[in-house]
């Protein structure tokens, strides 16, 4: 099947319109007529080869929300007509010790992400959503409650998903402390997601303007980070941290502010490490600083049903296909409130 997409060519070239084929549908599949797809940060380092694993010709996007157009004949969990999402999976091994046990996030063959993936079927690249249509194994579809506003769902296929996964494996429950570092596209879900679970939300920041919109959000608190007395008054105050920012910073502070036994969450991945932390304090207060990544297949789908229960989405800005170098340029200054989302209906395809 010959399709429009958004493709990159090469690390160097802008995204462009082009035609892709998607693969035959297999018995198992769903053909999703794409709506909305979200702008993740991870798609520009993806179309500009910035992690040295891009394979080209690319098309990015896995934060989308669409509507099943077909069905294989082995498919039982949807019909045409249904809304639905995809994130950042399409596939995995299913044989291994956490994909049997619904963790194929954390596959030990590596599960098969939405773009730049090797399609089982056809040995070459999956393809993402930026584009009219994908073909998903209903395995790696979710429903999207039919509540909720679809432009403002596709970025909870990856953000809200992300920072959903530690909150539930950590067991954050009302009444917890719980701080978010760093108030972009992750930081704002979890600000929405933590207070939605009945959480004190503390928000650190490096920018104080961003103080009224993070208790617009859930915010109890604001602390901005870099100023020594507001960060000492919340000392081992806080039960669980998650840490969003993407970019390298010390750890140490933001351990200061967990009470005994608490835990530092990270979610974002800096280009370098952090600096180590001091050990002493991990030891006489029993710290810890875990990792996550990404979430289930049950893990967002019960994250979207939370999610139409207490009518959050996530905050965007919608554009359409032909501004998707200008949505880049803005991410890398910071210039969006809070993620990006494309517009599939109102992009121009004419090349």
């Amino acid at each position: 099947m010959k399709i429009n997409a958004l493709v990159a060519h090469a690390a160097t070239s802008p995204l462009s319109p082009d035609h892709i084929v998607l693969r035959p549908l297999q018995q198992q599949d769903v053909t999703i007529e794409v709506l909305y797809c979200g702008v993740c940060h991870s798609d520009l380092h993806m179309a500009r080869n910035e992690w040295a694993v891009s394979r080209y010709p690319l098309v990015p996007g896995h934060e989308i929300v669409g509507r099943v157009t077909d069905v294989g004949n082995q498919v039982s969990r949807f019909v045409p007509g249904d809304i639905v999402g995809v994130g950042v999976m399409v596939d995995a091994c299913r044989e291994c010790h956490f994909c049997q046990n619904q963790e194929e996030q954390y596959c030990e063959k590596g599960f098969t992400p939405t773009y730049n993936g090797v399609d089982k079927y056809t040995g070459e690249s999956t393809w993402g959503g930026y584009a009219q249509q994908v073909i998903v194994d209903q395995d790696f579809v979710v429903s999207v409650p039919d509540n909720l506003p679809l432009a403002g769902v596709a970025p909870l296929l990856c953000a809200g998903v992300t920072v959903w996964s530690p909150l539930r494996h950590f067991g954050v429950k009302a009444g917890d402390k719980v701080g978010v570092v760093g108030l972009g596209g992750l930081g704002h879900m979890a600000v929405k997601l933590a207070s939605a679970l009945g959480a004190e939300v503390t928000l650190f920041t490096t920018s104080p303007q961003k103080g009224a919109d993070a208790k617009r959000l859930g915010a109890k608190q604001v602390v901005v980070s870099h100023d020594v007395e507001q960060m000492a008054a919340c000392q081992t105050s806080l039960d669980l941290i998650i840490d969003c920012v993407a970019a390298s910073h010390d750890l140490d502070p933001y351990l200061a502010t967990l009470k005994t036994n608490g835990r530092l969450v990270l979610v974002g991945i800096p280009e370098t490490p952090h600096t180590s932390p001091a050990i002493t304090p991990m030891v006489f207060r029993r710290l810890s600083i875990s990792g996550s990544s990404i979430g289930s297949i049950k893990e967002t789908q019960e994250m979207l049903d939370f999610c139409g229960q207490h009518g959050i989405t996530s905050d965007i800005e919608l554009l359409s296909g032909e501004n998707i170098e200008s949505a880049f340029s803005r991410m890398l200054s910071g210039d969006v409130k809070y993620r990006f989302v494309i517009d599939m209906h109102a992009t121009r395809w004419s090349r």
